[in-house]
């Protein structure tokens, strides 16, 4: 089998590779330039996809005695991830892009170019597990990804391979340092690859510029302070608010509703932020078939947050999801993820972008 392994210069991916090397695979390797400035994009652990990680790719595809390529997706990445991120703050949503990246960019973008050059599967260092063409959990739950792949389509799905969901990741590690790799314990990426300073605001500000709008208390209308624009705020938030105090009860206030038309933001009192239905649009099964139906199932809202259980029903060209137990501080633009509730409660059913929580 021809095998396209994306190699960000991380441990993850370059043990990814190696394990498809070790498979008998005709194996190349190719790192993604994303960014127009790439030396721009790594602070030590923040931030990716610098001219440090494509030296730290290159120099693993070396040891694995594989044929190496950088191919450029900067303009891609630009137009349908930080375009998009910018744009859906803009609307007063709460985007992920890791989310956007994964659907639009590597197993997208990235896959047809890797189907189109005759290559067979396009294997990544993502913490997930392919089974039967059915996606799941890795077995290191506190690393799982299949929350940020549960964007990907059956299709998309019949293309990828995850070599390292079945593994934990300080074994990854070990293997890494036994194979003598150099990247073995280099600190892994964290926060939005694109903002290496890890400052959203002041990158959505200096993009959006300043829209004033009022921060309103929404129980009784009173205006409480301004702002330079809702990009600045995100459903739950508590602090930054911009506002003298607590509420008329010494409770905290939270940011309950964003309204981007009016660039008016809404505080309460956190029981406001509780949820109990979701509906989520553009929705996506990853078996390739939609359950007819109500289906129980699990729903995880976060990619590091936990699941809850619930009932999702297609609706017309929505998904409906009514949850057991309650939810806080969901925001328009997160992608609602569904598990099956089997025993192992570990396979994923389908993903929808919210669009309504109430």
């Amino acid at each position: 089998m021809r095998v396209l392994a994306a190699m960000s210069g991380g441990v993850d991916s370059s043990v990814a590779a190696a394990r498809m090397v070790d498979a008998g695979h005709e194996v190349v390797g190719v790192h993604l330039a994303l960014s127009k400035a790439p030396g721009a994009l790594r602070t030590g652990s923040r931030g990716c996809c610098s001219k440090e990680d494509a030296g730290d790719a290159r120099r693993v595809a070396d040891v694995l005695g594989i044929p190496f390529y950088v191919w450029d997706f900067a303009d891609r990445f630009a137009e349908d991830v930080i375009d998009d991120f910018v744009a859906s703050y803009e609307r007063g949503e709460t985007p992920n892009p890791c989310v956007r990246c994964n659907e639009k960019i590597k197993f997208s973008a990235l896959a047809v170019k890797a189907l189109a050059l005759g290559f067979d599967v396009v294997a990544t260092g993502h913490y997930a597990r392919l089974s039967q063409g059915r996606l799941r959990r890795a077995v290191d739950v506190d690393k799982d990804q299949s929350y940020v792949l549960g964007v990907l389509s059956a299709r998309q799905l019949r293309h990828a391979a995850f070599p390292i969901g079945d593994t934990p990741k300080p074994a990854i590690r070990e293997e890494a340092a036994r194979r003598g790799l150099s990247v073995a314990e280099k600190p892994d990426s964290h926060d939005i690859c694109f903002i290496p300073s890890g400052d959203t605001q002041a990158f959505l500000g200096a993009r959006i510029g300043v829209r004033r709008g009022t921060v309103v208390d929404d129980a009784s209308g009173a205006v409480l302070a301004e702002h330079d624009g809702v990009h600045g705020f995100t459903i739950g938030q508590r602090k930054g608010l911009g506002i003298a105090g607590p509420g008329p009860d010494g409770l905290p206030r939270y940011v309950t509703a964003i309204d981007a038309e009016s660039q008016t933001v809404r505080v309460g009192a956190k029981e406001d932020l509780e949820i109990r239905s979701l509906t989520g649009t553009q929705p996506v099964f990853t078996s390739g078939v939609m359950p007819q139906g109500p289906v129980e199932c699990e729903v995880q809202v976060r990619a590091h947050g936990g699941v809850v259980p619930a009932v999702a029903e297609v609706v017309g060209d929505e998904l409906r999801v009514a949850l057991r137990t309650p939810i806080r501080g969901v925001a328009p633009g997160q992608t609602l993820v569904l598990y099956r509730p089997d025993p192992a409660g570990d396979e994923v059913i389908a993903s929808a972008t919210i669009t309504l929580g109430r």
